[in-house]
């Protein structure tokens, strides 16, 4: 049996000179693409990603969510799905010029980063890797609007960080 290895295009832009660059970019791909084979996306697919600061985040926030706060990740999913996961996916259209399908975008603020992973006791590169899958799940038509569907997004986070060699914390059983 052969296997076929999806090739997934991770796009990611930084805006803000204070972070370190390579360890953010290592850990916000690794997990893009950990999430990614994690759901069994079988289709090669495009995502684009933004590592900015609080003040560009917040007007993000603003412009799209009309919440005037920064705020740690933001997703913007470019596909509907049926129900949560690959399999949900419906009629999707492979761009043409790409051969991809393009997924979303991601905005993450590196500072606000920064502060909960000291807040949380965690490593830099946990509380990137954390976020990042939470925000791809959710280009995958998973939300947290319900307790149900909360309690699903935060297991398959749990799973996809282990993958990622991210053990328990104990502010984070």
């Amino acid at each position: 049996m052969i296997t076929r290895c999806i090739e997934h295009k991770v796009n990611i832009r930084q805006v803000y000179g204070d972070a370190p660059k390579i360890k953010y970019r290592k850990a916000v791909r690794q997990a893009i693409l950990t999430t990614l084979r994690s759901e069994a996306v079988d289709v090669p697919c495009a995502v684009s990603v933004l590592i900015t600061d609080d003040e560009s985040i917040r007007e993000y926030n603003v412009e799209y969510r009309n919440v005037n706060k920064a705020t740690d990740v933001l997703s913007f999913p470019m596909q509907r799905f049926n129900k949560p996961g690959w399999r949900g996916h419906g009629g999707m259209e492979i761009d043409r010029d790409t051969g991809l399908l393009p997924l979303g975008d991601i905005i993450i603020s590196a500072q606000h980063i920064k502060r909960q992973a000291r807040a949380r006791c965690h490593p830099v590169m946990r509380e990137t890797s954390h976020l990042t899958i939470h925000s791809t799940l959710h280009l995958l038509g998973y939300d947290h609007d319900n307790k149900d569907s909360k309690k699903v997004m935060r297991k398959k986070e749990k799973r996809i960080l282990r993958k990622m060699g991210f053990q328990k914390t104990e502010r984070n059983a």
